[in-house]
């Protein structure tokens, strides 16, 4: 008898299912956080619809296409779940409809980046300025570090460094916060 396709999937039945040994998928759970099986008493895993559509296209992109671990990684943080899901299944207007959407995010990223014309005080994107050794008061006086005596604040080139330094130090939290 045939489970409903909404079933939920034990470990056996989707290592039958994809023709893959049981330990590789206790493996890709510790690999792709992505995989969330539902654990019951004794440690026994239970794959929902959707987690055996991302195993089938995670084994698509490794098996398939000749993609590290590493790469799929990468895949599945900048497109997402759906777009594995969709190159496995074959549905090549998913996945173009996800690359646009995915192309739109980041011209509207690179356009709020950009400083627009006059606008003196938005600093986002690249720094104006190289780190020098003036920016960070090495070599110099307590009087003549980053902010100038009696200015009471810091020059467009300072604040396009601190605020590079800035984003670095949040992509580094998110990269932690992701390990986590």
């Amino acid at each position: 008898m045939d489970k409903s396709p909404d079933a939920f999937r034990t470990i056996s039945e989707v290592a039958e299912d994809l023709d893959l040994p049981q330990h590789v998928l206790r493996f890709w759970e510790t690999r792709f956080t992505q995989i969330k099986p539902m654990k019951r008493g004794g440690g026994r895993r239970y794959y929902r619809p959707q987690d055996v559509e991302l195993i089938k296209g995670i084994r698509h992109m490794l098996y398939d296409q000749g993609y590290t671990i590493k790469g799929v990684q990468k895949l599945l943080r900048e497109n997402g779940n759906q777009f594995l899901i969709a190159v496995a299944s074959g549905d090549l207007q998913a996945v173009e409809a996800i690359a646009q959407r995915k192309q739109s995010e980041s011209a509207q990223l690179t356009a709020a980046a950009q400083p627009r014309q006059g606008d003196d005080e938005m600093l986002v994107g690249e720094a104006k300025a190289k780190p020098s050794r003036r920016f960070f008061g090495l070599g110099k006086g307590d009087e003549d570090g980053p902010v100038q005596p009696g200015d009471g604040k810091l020059s467009r080139d300072n604040r396009a460094l601190l605020q590079e330094a800035l984003f670095d130090l949040l992509e580094c939290k998110r990269l932690l916060d992701q390990v986590r």
